[in-house]
């Protein structure tokens, strides 16, 4: 068995009294976030038992937080410093500037009798939430992470991580391989074991993030406050076209794939890699896409519908024979998206050829793990 986490997105409907309770609870918060990522800048303190000791008066007595809240408060910054370092940012202040609030399983909200129970700086409030197309959340087999209150124009949201336990897929069972390489030409190409390639063009895609780069680059020529709200909104809404587009490939990858499929792809470092050669004024549209939540899309649809993804070293795919074997740097005309073998002359879309080989190195995990 094997954990699948989702993350349920819930709408809440607090009347209005509630929803100033909330709207008090997110921004003293917010302001609580704010003034504890200034004393870990200024003093460098990760361990929370030490930084309790420099922040947790203030936020009771300054910010008016619940002791629970301001211990809440300590966790979300010292892990967004953690999660900055990791990442190589140094020397750098997080500032918290959305209206959002972390609340624990069955301290800070709770399910009772269809009504989430939310801590707020007033006691706590019942209220009730749009789940329509999210009952199965609800059915007893999933449980509830640490979930963030959102509040966004003018609406609260709830995010709930939610995990359930799956069988995992036999191994031994699997009968479709398919290789999957993720690109520039095409966001996506696949291979598998009936000899079927499906493509997924990314020429829309380049077409329409050429279009949001030159709506920015007029707007910053602006600089005025109207034309950096609007900056915004263009951020905002191209990042939902680019979700929506990942959920929609991987929904189609997957349901192609079908049940009991291993699905392969390339280590995402090779997609960096492939894409570093790109010219300098071309990166935005061409390289700039989200293939990390691409990833994990496949990976948790797989999971749903019984099938599994594995990544693999992506090394020669793209300039190996998958009929003769033979590897050379010049079998792949990167200008021409073609690949042809300099020994046995088979030609094809370069693209499809990395889906095929991607697929070889799947059959031969098989062939490991069932030793």
């Amino acid at each position: 068995m094997s954990e699948l986490t989702l993350t349920a997105k819930i709408k809440i409907n607090p009347t209005d009294e509630e929803k100033e309770k909330l709207i008090s609870t997110v921004r003293a918060i917010k302001k609580g976030l704010n003034y504890t990522s200034e004393v870990v800048y200024q003093t460098g303190e990760l361990v929370q038992a030490k930084l309790h000791e420099k922040t947790y008066l203030p936020l009771r007595k300054d910010y008016g937080l619940k002791s629970q809240m301001a211990q809440s408060v300590m966790k979300t910054v010292i892990s967004k410093y953690k999660s900055m370092q990791s990442n190589g940012i140094k020397d750098t202040r997080a500032v918290f500037k959305k209206s959002e609030y972390d609340l624990v399983w069955n301290r800070d909200y709770s399910l009772v009798k269809g009504l989430f129970s939310l801590n707020t700086l007033y006691g706590r409030i019942k209220v009730s939430a749009k789940t329509d197309g999210m009952e199965r959340f609800f059915d007893g087999s999933w449980s509830f992470g640490t979930a963030k209150l959102v509040f966004k124009k003018n609406k609260f949201y709830l995010h709930i991580p939610m995990t359930t336990e799956i069988q995992d897929v036999d191994e031994t069972a699997i009968r479709n391989v398919v290789g999957v390489d993720l690109g520039l030409n095409f966001l996506a190409v696949t291979f598998d074991s009936k000899d079927k390639t499906l493509f997924f063009s990314g020429k829309a895609i380049k077409n329409k993030r050429g279009h949001y780069k030159k709506l920015r680059q007029n707007l910053q020529k602006r600089q005025t406050p109207s034309s950096r709200r609007r900056l915004k909104q263009i951020g905002s809404r191209e990042n939902r076209w680019i979700t929506d587009t990942n959920h929609c490939v991987s929904k189609a990858l997957v349901a192609n794939a079908g049940e009991g499929s291993l699905i392969v792809l390339e280590d995402l470092d090779g997609v960096r890699n492939a894409t570093e050669n790109v010219r300098k004024k071309d990166r935005y549209v061409s390289v700039s896409w989200s293939y990390a939540q691409l990833r994990t899309m496949i990976e948790y649809k797989a999971k749903q519908q019984n099938a599994k993804m594995i990544l693999v070293d992506p090394k020669y795919t793209s300039q190996q024979c998958p009929k003769c074997g033979h590897t050379e740097k010049g079998n792949r005309d990167k200008k021409r998206h073609l690949f042809q073998c300099k020994t046995c002359e088979y030609r094809s879309n370069d693209d499809r050829i990395g889906a095929m080989n991607l697929r070889a190195k799947g059959i031969q995990y098989l062939s490991e793990v069932s030793v």
